[in-house]
């Protein structure tokens, strides 16, 4: 398989057994996406940098670089996903 060309960085706050985290890693899989995930129950900086940015420890979260340096934050595991699919291209639901 190969990765889709992607111009964004994209980072996943995420924690293992997330019902929610689930439909954004499927997403992820379904889109052929590079995205980083990063356990925020494994990696007490990962925790870190989301409450920081967001306030509040709630995954999942996607965080997208852009090419600039500027940062957008995005809650919401269905917005996540829409996001993936509209980005990257996927028809399959």
């Amino acid at each position: 398989m190969t990765i889709k060309s992607q111009a964004d960085k994209l980072a996943l706050y995420q924690f293992f057994g997330c019902p929610f985290c689930t439909i954004v890693q499927r997403a992820i899989a379904r889109n052929n996406v590079e995205v980083e995930l990063r356990d925020i129950h494994e990696e007490p900086e990962y925790l870190e940098q989301l409450v920081r940015a967001r306030g509040r420890a709630t995954v999942p979260v996607l965080r997208i670089t852009k090419a600039d340096g500027s940062e957008v934050w995005m809650p919401e595991s269905r917005d996540i996903a829409h996001y993936l699919d509209q980005q990257f291209g996927s028809a399959t639901r």
